[in-house]
């Protein structure tokens, strides 16, 4: 990890003190996701209602440029132009990506699957279709305690994908399948979700310094 990308973690705790206490957790969140991308995997992210929310909302920041220019290669520039008439404006627009998915976008699979299966396993079962080795499902659950992520979450340990809990502070049922638990002390859940944004905002802003930053 570069220096500069852990001054992320730094700057996270001197913003917000009482995330002290996670700090560690958030690198190591950091580093699992640095080796996942640099294998060629992706992050996988789900949670419900606010919670769900922010899962779309990092699939936002690693898919499109968060606040760094993310300019593509000489080479990747060169595979567009030789297949495209509109390299130029192509080449100009696109952004590097780090591969993202959340499992609550997809209303037309889940909506099926409620209907036809079980609601509960909607996650599950996305995880279960898109999860490979080395990937990682950043699971969030205010209480800790969701069933549908926590079934998403045994069906990732199954696939050879690792998890990252975003709790509250006990990290509830899903502190025993985390391989890395972010659990922000506090326990009600507006006050929860006040803290896991800056959590997840250092996350991505960290990935993209790894990656496109100098």
């Amino acid at each position: 990890m570069k220096e500069s990308t852990r001054m992320f973690v730094t700057n996270l705790v001197e913003r917000y003190p009482v995330l002290e206490s996670c700090s560690e957790a958030v690198s190591e969140s950091i580093q699992l996701l640095i080796e996942s991308y640099k294998n060629g995997n992706k992050l996988l992210t789900c949670g419900n209602g606010g919670s769900a929310a922010d899962a779309i909302h990092i699939v936002g920041e690693l898919m499109k440029a968060f606040v760094l220019p993310r300019k593509l290669s000489d080479e990747e520039q060169e595979k567009i132009k030789q297949v495209s008439q509109h390299s130029d404006y192509i080449c100009k627009n696109l952004q590097g990506a780090l591969p993202a998915i959340s499992l609550v976008s997809e209303t037309s699979l889940i909506t099926a699957y409620s209907n036809d299966m079980a609601p509960d396993l909607a996650f599950a079962q996305q995880v279960y279709g898109y999860g490979q080795p080395g990937d990682v499902l950043l699971a969030i659950s205010t209480s800790g305690n969701s069933s549908n992520v926590i079934y998403a979450c045994e069906v990732a340990k199954a696939k050879g994908v690792k998890v990252i809990s975003l709790t509250g502070d006990t990290g509830g049922k899903l502190k025993a399948l985390s391989d890395v638990l972010i659990n922000v002390p506090e326990k009600e859940t507006y006050k929860i979700q006040e803290l896991h944004l800056p959590v997840y905002h250092t996350i991505c802003l960290a990935l993209e310094s790894e990656f496109f930053g100098e």
